[in-house]
């Protein structure tokens, strides 16, 4: 079985909560600074996603799916993001996680030789996407801050599907489970807006494997707000490929 899949982080926003043991970088500039001290950042996500998908089966079919923002909220029955940083010197570590569980119900309607029937059906998805790399600061001035990174990608997804029909015992399950970790490669950063408060963070990566994965990449841009030394707002779009 063959999966293509795109994930659409619509107008995401993220709070992050910074922490610099080293000297506080003036509370206009939202450009980090590096010190020899630890410098650590969390941000969790409020987000509104959209997917689609293709799944090509073994015998050829292929199925289609395409979700929009409220599409995929009304069938969320879990979920969150949050992605962390800690830097120390020109060295740092980044790691971010996407998880989200999707259920939908429905039923259709068939012939039977005891005559007209109907099958209800359950499908639920749970996908994890965990993202993990080591970064290098390679520009740092008073208005841009530039990462390079190296990672890599994990990738977990578990399809299901139950069927009965309505009024019997009759029932089946069937599901299906992809599991893929890729290298990736990228650059991280930040720039600010005429010598203010306001920035554009950005994030592009690209990567493959010599498994499952054919292809995965991941870009990141939108505008943000700093709020002093210790928290940062954003609002963004973020979009996610990968095709196993």
């Amino acid at each position: 079985m063959k999966i293509t899949f795109k994930l659409s982080l619509l107008l995401a926003f993220g709070i992050s909560i910074n922490v610099d043991f080293a000297q506080s970088n003036s509370e206009s500039s939202p450009i980090p600074r590096i010190s020899d001290a630890w410098r650590f950042e969390v941000t969790p996500y409020l987000w509104l996603p959209g997917m689609n998908g293709t799944v090509n089966l073994n015998n050829d079919l292929a199925k289609s799916a395409d979700f929009s923002s409220s599409n995929v909220l009304s069938n969320l029955k879990s979920g969150g993001m949050i992605a962390a940083e800690a830097h120390n010197g020109n060295r740092g570590i980044s790691g971010d996680l996407i998880s989200a569980t999707l259920q939908n119900s429905g039923s259709v309607s068939m012939l039977t030789s005891a005559g007209a029937a109907r099958i209800a059906d359950k499908v639920t998805v749970q996908q994890t996407v965990l993202t993990g790399a080591v970064t290098y600061t390679v520009a740092n001035t008073k208005d841009a801050y530039v990462d390079a990174l190296l990672g890599v990608r994990a990738i977990d997804i578990t399809a299901t599907l139950n069927g009965n029909l309505d009024g019997t015992s009759i029932s089946k399950t069937v599901s299906n489970k992809t599991s893929t970790v890729d290298p990736i490669i990228g650059a991280k950063g930040r720039y600010r807006i005429a010598d203010s408060s306001w920035y554009i963070p950005a994030y592009a990566d690209i990567g493959s494997g010599s498994g499952t994965t054919n292809l995965t990449w991941q870009v990141m841009a939108g505008v943000g707000k700093s709020f002093g030394s210790l928290i940062d707002a954003s609002l963004t779009y973020r979009a996610m490929y990968y095709a196993t």
